[in-house]
């Protein structure tokens, strides 16, 4: 199999992916986007979108990456089907390997392999997600005005989110498995200063209750099961909503060691732009992304990741070193 040479080679298919893939073609610069094992990214496990713009009606999240799949083929991108294994960042043009034994060559590289949230890893979860069970304040707090839902974790994404959803829900129940928190003081007094807060110290969830899907009806979250971490009592409650908020994990293991990573774990970019510190290389989406994580952003970082990589193979300055 000899190996095939591309001006743009992007790595992932979330809104980030697709979105440099849609630039990058309309450029005339022929990107080919290597969509990974999971295409359409964490959308594809998201059902309603409401917070998409241009969508008067909510919208399914695998509808939506459907749509940017064949937008980007329809203006020209080439969509592999294949997983990336190796990446070799140290000579020009790039070298990347994929499962199929299939090597390419990239004069830049987009990477856009995003994150995943971090779950609890329990069964009832798995069948609830998407269903009563979010990783995503932000994406999925809508849904549960008026409501009673519970926050897991307690570190600043847990008490962020439980502050959020305090502005929606009826009451927040925040299970945390240890005495305290870990997020920043200035977080913890404004959530004990919620009155439609609760928190539950030393509890984990140990299963999540509710009914099963009645076609056409979905399935849906009716309760949780609280297991204390100190005696192993097991206690009940009725919730309509559980968010899981123990953290993200980005996908950069094919990068450790060739680019230069936030404290965090994330892919560093300069500021105001998606340049990586390897010439030619830009970060775009979840897998850079630690503060915002939403499929609007990813995007809009997918269009920056583009143009930039087309000044790049026009040998203008990155954007953010010209400003300066």
């Amino acid at each position: 199999m000899s190996a095939r040479h591309t001006q743009v080679l992007i790595i992932g298919s979330g809104p980030a992916g697709y979105t440099a893939a849609i630039y990058a073609a309309r450029a005339m610069l022929k990107p080919v986007l290597i969509a990974g094992m999971e295409q359409g990214g964490q959308l594809m496990i998201t059902t309603d979108v409401e917070n998409y713009p241009g969508f008067a009606d909510p919208i399914q999240g695998p509808w939506l990456m459907e749509q940017m799949l064949k937008q980007a083929s329809h203006v020209g991108a080439e969509i592999v089907n294949d997983l990336v294994t190796e990446v070799e960042l140290t000579r020009r043009p790039f070298t990347v390997k994929t499962d199929s034994g299939q090597v390419w060559t990239a004069d830049t590289l987009v990477i856009a392999t995003g994150a995943k949230a971090k779950w609890l890893g329990i069964e009832s979860e798995q069948h609830f997600q998407g269903f009563g069970v979010s990783a995503c304040a932000t994406c999925d707090g809508f849904f549960y005005r008026n409501k009673d839902v519970i926050v897991v974790g307690g570190g600043n994404s847990a008490v962020e989110e439980a502050l959020y959803l305090s502005n929606i829900a009826r009451s927040v129940t925040v299970v945390h498995r240890r005495d305290s928190f870990r997020s920043e003081k200035i977080l913890q007094e404004r959530l004990f200063q919620r009155p439609n807060v609760e928190v539950l110290w030393n509890s984990e969830v140990a299963e999540i209750t509710g009914t099963p899907a009645k076609p056409p009806m979905p399935p849906s979250v009716t309760g949780v099961k609280l297991r204390d971490t100190r005696s192993g009592e097991i206690t009940e409650r009725a919730i309509d909503g559980v968010f899981v908020a123990i953290g993200h994990a980005p996908a950069v293991e094919l990068f450790k060691g060739k680019l230069k990573l936030k404290p965090n774990g994330y892919l560093w970019t300069a500021p105001d732009s998606t340049a990586t510190d390897v010439p030619g290389v830009f970060a775009a989406g979840d897998v850079t992304d630690d503060t915002f994580r939403q499929a609007i952003t990813a995007a809009g970082m997918g269009c920056m990741a583009a143009l930039e990589a087309e000044r790049y193979l026009a040998g203008i300055q990155p954007i953010a070193e010209a400003a300066e």
